[in-house]
């Protein structure tokens, strides 16, 4: 079983801090190896796609600030780059 920490982490102050409908969290550090802010052993560049009731009725910028605001220790440390899909139910990314 490969070890998560960090991914595991974001997992759960995500789901604390905005009770997710759905989450999903990928970890693609492979795709950054040898690039700035590459880790030995991955972990620091993740795609969330996050949907929660909490994003409801606030801006692409809001609710991104929230995101980051839950992971600023995070983003402070061993993350190096996090990219965002941030939906309220019913929103698609289309």
């Amino acid at each position: 079983m490969t070890l998560t920490p960090v991914k595991d982490t974001i997992q759960a102050k995500l789901e604390a801090g905005l009770s997710p409908e759905s989450i999903e969290i990928v970890d693609e550090s492979d795709l950054h190896a040898g690039h700035a802010g590459a880790r030995e052993g991955g972990e620091s560049h993740f795609r969330v796609a996050v949907v929660s009731g909490e994003f409801a009725g606030k801006s692409r910028i809001e609710r991104q600030r929230l995101v980051y605001a839950l992971l600023a220790a995070e983003m402070a440390g061993p993350v190096h780059a996090l990219s965002l899909t941030t939906l309220a139910p019913g929103e698609s990314t289309k």
